[in-house]
C-alpha cells in the first residue's frame, strides 16, 4: 500500500472536510419503511357470525380513517371446538378460511380492497393475514 497521498487527493480530503453538506448514513435504518397507516385486529375467541360482522366494520371504518394496510390475526384454529361437530366442515368454519371466504364474498368490502395476501411470519404468519385498503379520496 502506497503511504503518500497524490496532491489531488490532498486537495479532494480537505474540501470534504471543510463542507457542510450532510453526509448519507449508510447504516440508519428508518422505523418505518413506507407511509402506509397500518390497523391491526384479533379474532381469537369470536364466533364465526361476531368475526364476519366485526370485519365488515373494522375494514369500512379503516378506509373512512385513511388505514393503508390492515393486519388480521384469526389464529390457526388448532383449539377450535369444530371437530367434535360431525355436521359442520373443519376447514370452512375456522376463522382462518373462513373471515377471508366473508370478505371475498361481500361486493361493499371488495370495492375498499386492493389486495390480500398472507401475513409474514413477524405479524403472526399463517394465522393471520393483510388487507391492503385502496386510496380513499373523498373528502371529509
Amino acid at each position: 500500500m502506497n503511504d503518500k497521498l497524490s496532491d489531488k487527493d490532498k486537495k479532494d480530503w480537505k474540501n470534504f472536510i471543510s463542507s457542510k453538506d450532510k453526509i448519507l448514513d449508510k447504516d440508519f435504518k428508518p422505523k418505518f419503511k413506507n407511509s402506509l397507516k397500518v390497523r391491526s385486529i384479533d379474532l381469537h375467541g369470536y364466533t364465526l357470525e361476531q368475526a364476519n360482522k366485526t370485519i365488515e366494520k373494522f375494514i369500512l371504518k379503516s378506509f373512512e380513517e385513511r388505514i393503508g394496510k390492515l393486519i388480521v390475526v384469526t389464529g390457526k384454529g388448532i383449539h377450535s371446538d369444530v371437530e367434535k361437530n360431525p355436521y359442520v366442515s373443519k376447514d370452512l368454519s375456522i376463522l382462518k378460511y373462513s373471515v377471508p371466504e366473508f370478505i371475498n364474498n361481500n361486493q361493499n368490502l371488495m370495492k375498499v380492497i386492493n389486495d390480500i395476501q398472507d401475513a409474514k411470519i413477524d405479524d403472526g404468519g399463517s394465522g393471520a393475514f393483510y388487507i391492503f385498503l385502496k386510496k380513499n379520496n373523498s373528502r371529509e
